[in-house]
C-alpha cells in the first residue's frame, strides 16, 4: 500500500531494501519517530508478502487509539492515500486536526544501549557491534556524533534512516554535502529534498563537491552568486564540464 508519503527511509522500504529484522522494528513502531513515516510503515507493511510482519503491523495500528489517528488525518499534510488506507478500516479525519508536528502516536523504543558492565568503546566501535536494524534504530534517534558515522553506512538504509531523522539539522546536512567521501546517493537524496536546497550553503556545497552527479550541479550552478561562480573556474575538484560553465557563466557576468 502506498502511503502518498515521500521520505528517505519510506522510499528505501518501498524498493524493498529493508532487512527482516528492520521490517519488524518497523511493524511494532519502533523505528519511525515521526508520525508520518510511523503511519506510512505501517500502512506499508500491513500488506507485507511476510505473513508475520504483516499481522505484526495490523497488531500495532489496532493499539494506536482511533481518536489519535482520526486527528492526524485532519491535518493539512495528512495524504489522501493514507487517509483511504484508514477510512477502510472505518476511521474517518476528525474535525478538530492534531497540532502540526512530529511526535508519533505510538511510544517507540529506546536507542540501544550498550550495557552497563561493558567496557567504555568509541562510537565507532559500538555502531560497528550492532545489526543493520539497530544502526537504523540509532540513526533516527541518536546524537549528531553517531549520524555523523552512519551517514558513510554501506548500507543505503541506515544513510535513509540518517537523512529522515527529525534531529537532523540543516548545519548537518551542509556537512554532509561537503564530504568527498560521500555516496552519490546520499548526495542525491539532499539535492532532491526541497526544504534543504532552500539553504544557500547546501546548495555551494553540493555543486563543488566532485561526487555530486554532474547532471545535478549543472543544473545548481544558476543559483550560485557571482563570486561562488568565479571561484569555480579555477577549482580543479569539480568536473571539467561544470568548470567550463563556470567559465562561461562568468564571462557574462
Amino acid at each position: 500500500m502506498d502511503s502518498g508519503l515521500r521520505t528517505p527511509l519510506l522510499d528505501s522500504f518501498k524498493r524493498g531494501e529493508a532487512p527482516r529484522d528492520a521490517k519488524v522494528l518497523a511493524a511494532q513502531g519502533e523505528l519511525a519517530p515521526r508520525a508520518h513515516e510511523q503511519l506510512g510503515l505501517l500502512a506499508l507493511l500491513s500488506a507485507d508478502d511476510d505473513a508475520d510482519i504483516a499481522r505484526t503491523a495490523e497488531k500495532t495500528l489496532q493499539t494506536i487509539p482511533a481518536d489519535g489517528i482520526a486527528a492526524f488525518l485532519a491535518r493539512s499534510d495528512a495524504p489522501p492515500e493514507l487517509r483511504m488506507f484508514f477510512a477502510a478500516r472505518g476511521i474517518e479525519p476528525a474535525r478538530t486536526p492534531a497540532p502540526d508536528g512530529d511526535a508519533p502516536l505510538f511510544d517507540v523504543g529506546d536507542v540501544p544501549q550498550a550495557p552497563p558492565d561493558e567496557p567504555e568503546r568509541s562510537t565507532l566501535q559500538r555502531l560497528a557491534s550492532m545489526n543493520v536494524a539497530q544502526r537504523m534504530a540509532v540513526a533516527m534517534k541518536g546524537t549528531r556524533e553517531e549520524r555523523a558515522v552512519l551517514i558513510r553506512d554501506p548500507n543505503k538504509l541506515v544513510c535513509s534512516a540518517v537523512l529522515s531523522s527529525p534531529k537532523l539539522t540543516e548545519t548537518e546536512v551542509e556537512s554532509f554535502a561537503k564530504m568527498g567521501s560521500m555516496s552519490e546517493e546520499v548526495l542525491r537524496v539532499i539535492a532532491q529534498t526541497r526544504a534543504w536546497m532552500k539553504r544557500y550553503g547546501v546548495v555551494l556545497a553540493l555543486v563543488k563537491n566532485p561526487k555530486t552527479p554532474v547532471a545535478l550541479s549543472m543544473n545548481m550552478l544558476a543559483r550560485l552568486n557571482d563570486k561562488d561562480v568565479r571561484g569555480l573556474v579555477t577549482d580543479r575538484n569539480v568536473p571539467d564540464v561544470l568548470r567550463l560553465a563556470a567559465r562561461k557563466k562568468s564571462k557574462s557576468l
